[in-house]
């Protein structure tokens, strides 16, 4: 996914523009455009979607531009977008980590590494999400994850123990018993 990280502007209006996935492109609009006009609503920016995937971001508040980037990046990882409208929360946050950064381009690496994160049946991927609170999208050769900052950071060390070797109870327990420190003190 290529991404201009540069707000380009000119007075007040601010723009991002990013490529995402063709096959994302239809979740991104929505049936009869109502998730494109949802996010435009809720945010006051303008979403301009080719059909190859390219999309303007524009809108005169850059947190709102900055919010709206993150939407759009977070459908376009796999997630879906009542999980990526989370985002408009204050104090939920967007985290990617880049699979490819740490596998190379061994694509056994890399399925083994995502097999890790979603496990059996998925139960992996619904623990850590359960445990801290947070959605997990495992797609392509990215892991997001949408949720509350301090639990997304969480679920985002969980991940990395997971792709340093750490066996899966070793994980969970850990996050048990930071959970227990988040809630408790």
């Amino acid at each position: 996914m290529e991404e201009n990280q540069e707000p380009v502007g000119t007075d007040d209006e601010f723009s991002y523009e990013m490529k995402i996935p063709e096959e994302r492109i239809a979740v991104l609009i929505g049936t009869d455009g109502e998730t494109k006009k949802q996010i435009e609503e809720e945010t006051g920016c303008l979403l301009d979607i080719s059909k190859e995937g390219e999309v303007t971001i524009s809108g005169d508040d850059g947190i709102n531009l900055y919010t709206t980037k993150e939407i759009v990046k977070a459908i376009a990882r796999g997630f879906n977008p009542k999980i990526a409208l989370l985002l408009l929360k204050p104090d939920y946050a967007f985290e990617l980590i880049e699979l490819k950064d740490i596998a190379g381009k061994n694509k056994n690496t890399m399925l083994r590494m995502k097999g890790r994160i979603i496990g059996k049946g998925g139960k992996s991927r619904e623990e850590i999400e359960r445990l801290t609170n947070t959605y997990i999208s495992v797609y392509g050769k990215t892991v997001g994850i949408v949720g509350e900052g301090t639990y997304t950071a969480l679920a985002r060390q969980a991940i990395g123990m997971l792709l340093d070797g750490a066996m899966h109870r070793t994980v969970y327990r850990y996050l048990e018993k930071k959970k227990k420190e988040i809630l408790f003190g």
